[in-house]
Parts: C-alpha cells; structure tokens; sequence
C-alpha cells in the first residue's frame, strides 16, 4: 500500500514538472535560439576572418589587431569614462532623490516617480531629437540660456567639439538612467524595518547614523542590482552616439558598441566585430565581479 503512494506521488510529480517543462519550453527555444546560440556564434567567428564572402580561421589575429587598433583603444577608454561618470553619479543622485520622495505622502510619491521614470518609457529616438534641439549650435536652447545669462559669447558647437561632445553623450545618458533606479530604491527604502529605524533614533543615532548603519544595509541588494545594471547600460551605450554623433568629432564620442556595429556592418567585418564584442563581454564581467566583491564586503 506504501509502495503504491509513493508510486503515484511520483507520478503526479513527474506529471507537474513535464507540465511546467513545458510552459518553459517556449522561452526556453526562445533563449537557445537568439541568446546561447548568438553566443556561441560570435566566439566561433571571433577567431574568424568571417564576412559576407570569407570564412577563414586566423587564430588571435584579431583580438591582436583590437589591442593594436588606436580607434578600438580610443573607444575603449572613451566608454570607461563614460562608466566611470554615469555610474556613481547615477547612483548617489538616485538614492538621494528617493530617501526625499519616499518620505512624501502616496500621491506626490508617485508624482514624482512618474516624472523621472518618463523618460525612460518614452523613445530613444524621440528623447534623442530633443537634445539634438538643444545642443544644436546656431539654435539650440542651451547656447541662447548661456548666451542670456552671459556665461557664453558665442554659440558653442556641443556635439562638434571634442572638448564637449562627449561630456554632452554623459548627460544624456544620465537623465534618462535615473528613473528606474529613484524607483528602485523608493520601494526599498519604503521597506525598511520600522522598528530598527526607531530603536536607532531612541538611541540617539543622527540621521546620517540611521541610514548607515540601519539603512544602507538593508538596500544594499537593491544598491548592487542598481550598480550592475547600469554599469551593463553605460557599457552598450550607441543609440545616443548614432543618433547624435556618429563617434565623432574625431572618435571624440566612439564607444566599443558604436565600434562593433561600425565594423560589422558598415565594414562587414563580422569576425573582427564579434572579437570586439567579446572583449566587451569580458570588460564588463571584470567591473560586476569588482562590483559584486564590494558588496559582499559591505555586507561583511
């Protein structure tokens, strides 16, 4: 009898995971099909001199030739600064944002995040069209406040100097970053224990007290999730830097992103290309990995 429960217990649970296989199977073709076999393409071909008409093996060539390309080199460092900038930046003004918001009643609470979350909902292109207006360099807005307010001569060239444009890209990116970290953290900070705010506040912590030693670990998986999403962000920034600049002036704004799809698909050179997307791939597993090893000894 015990024997037979136990068969048909089996049964019922070999019968529920084949049903949940196969709610999964979908996204499961899905995934192996347009991200674990793109992967494993791109490796392949990476040490390929593959495009449209060549298919040959040439070993490390090309990621020799990335190490010794002055453009590749210039795009590499050109996104570490934007990573560097738009990373922190995003971060402290996000969580100072909302440590103010989420102390607000429900309805201006949910104002505000409405407003920074906007632009992230709203189009690349059309956000892009916007700040092509204001940084335009014999109309824009922002040379005619200068201009009025006497900080300015003479209209600058934003996008077209060198001196400027990638400054300008930074900008961008950061106002249309920031909505869903202030999101983020608003809900996390709204979840913070009560009880151990108040017993710290009865012990006569100060507020920079409170939320260091109370809060800040308790939205620190918020915080690390924040960091590595926006490191990964910044890492593939390119609409901006199509839609805008073209990497110019002079590889001014040309990042790796902008490099790959130059290469693949102006160029053609796919093999080269997917060897430069490798190397980003890498880049950016060293920067969450330090990224995740702060956190851990955070928490510690």
């Amino acid at each position: 009898m015990q024997y037979t429960l136990m068969e048909q217990a089996r049964k019922r649970r070999n019968r529920e995971n084949l049903v949940g296989y196969a709610f999964m199977l979908p996204s499961l073709i899905f995934f192996i099909g347009f991200v674990i076999f793109p992967m494993g393409m791109a490796l392949v071909t990476s040490f390929t001199d593959y495009s449209m008409t060549t298919f040959n093996f040439v070993g490390f060539n090309n990621y020799l030739r990335a190490f010794k390309d002055p453009v590749f080199l210039k795009s590499t460092w050109n996104t570490i600064i934007i990573v560097l900038v738009s990373v922190p930046v995003v971060t402290l003004f996000s969580l100072w944002v909302a440590s103010v918001v989420y102390k607000m009643s429900n309805l201006s609470s949910s104002f505000f995040r409405i407003v920074f979350y906007l632009p992230i909902v709203t189009g690349t292109v059309a956000v892009t069209v916007v700040w092509k207006w204001i940084f335009n360099n014999y109309y824009g807005l922002l040379n005619y406040v200068f201009k009025e307010l006497g900080v300015i001569s003479r209209n600058i060239n934003w996008l077209g100097d060198p001196r400027y444009a990638l400054a300008c890209i930074i900008t961008i990116l950061l106002t249309t970053s920031i909505g869903q970290p202030i999101v983020l953290y608003v809900s996390a900070l709204a979840n913070v224990d009560p009880s151990l705010v108040e017993a710290g506040e009865v012990d006569g912590a100060t507020n920079m007290q409170v939320f260091w030693k109370i809060k800040w670990p308790q939205i620190m998986p918020t915080t690390l999730y924040i960091l590595v999403i926006t490191t990964i962000n910044s890492f593939q920034c390119f609409a901006l830097i199509q839609l805008l600049t073209s990497g110019g002036p002079n590889n001014a704004t040309n990042t790796i992103m902008y490099n790959i799809y130059y290469h693949a698909y102006k160029l053609n050179e796919y093999g080269y290309g997917n060897a430069m997307g490798i190397l980003l791939a890498l880049l950016i597993a060293v920067f969450s990995f330090i990224q995740f090893r702060l956190a851990k000894t955070d928490n510690e």
